[in-house]
This record gives structure tokens, C-alpha cells and sequence, in this order.
């Protein structure tokens, strides 16, 4: 069995930064990316990190002024993406909690 392999980098500002590579354990399953963005225009701040894990819950919350995600993959080299698809996952979310919260107060758009 061949280890998986995943970039790896740890609260780095922009993902073309995180260009480590790591050989991952015999008991990593996971590559990850993890995602942490707030603020907004000047201000806004990126953290990335990646690596490999045993365990990956994905997990992602968009509240417009913060947004967290944990993304998994399981094949060598996969977690090549960053911010950039999280946060297209993140809108996603957010369109779709303000789309719920419309309906419940009844709201015509």
C-alpha cells in the first residue's frame, strides 16, 4: 500500500504559500485544508493550513464577517486547493441560510 501525500502548511496567509509536501503515517486516511477568514475589504484576513489526518470531519459556517472550513480528500496531492474553493462552499452556505431564514419570517424577495 502506497502512503498518501498531502501539502502541508500551518496558518499560512495565502495558499500559494503552502507548497510543503509530507509523507502522511500509515494511519492518515485524510489530506485537509482548513480555512479561517474574517473581516471584510482592507481588513480581511486569511489563514490556511494543510496536512494529513486520520480523522476529517468536514465542517464549514459562513456568518459574512467570519467563516470557518475543514475540507478532506483522500488521494495523494488532492488538497491542492485553498480559500478560494472554501469560500465558493461558504457562500453557498450562506445563500442558503439567508434563502431559510427569508422564508421562515416570510419575506418576498
Amino acid at each position: 500500500m502506497s502512503s498518501l501525500i498531502c501539502f502541508t502548511c500551518d496558518k499560512v496567509d495565502h495558499n500559494n504559500k503552502c507548497i510543503d509536501l509530507k509523507v502522511c503515517d500509515d494511519t492518515d486516511r485524510y489530506c485537509y485544508t482548513k480555512y479561517f477568514g474574517r473581516g471584510s475589504g482592507e481588513g480581511h484576513k486569511e489563514m490556511i493550513s494543510k496536512g494529513c489526518s486520520a480523522e476529517c470531519p468536514e465542517v464549514g459556517f459562513d456568518i459574512g464577517v467570519m467563516a470557518f472550513s475543514v475540507k478532506c480528500c483522500q488521494h495523494s496531492f488532492c488538497n491542492t486547493s485553498g480559500a478560494i474553493s472554501v469560500k465558493k462552499s461558504s457562500l453557498l452556505l450562506l445563500v442558503g441560510t439567508l434563502a431559510s431564514v427569508f422564508y421562515i419570517i416570510g419575506v418576498n424577495l
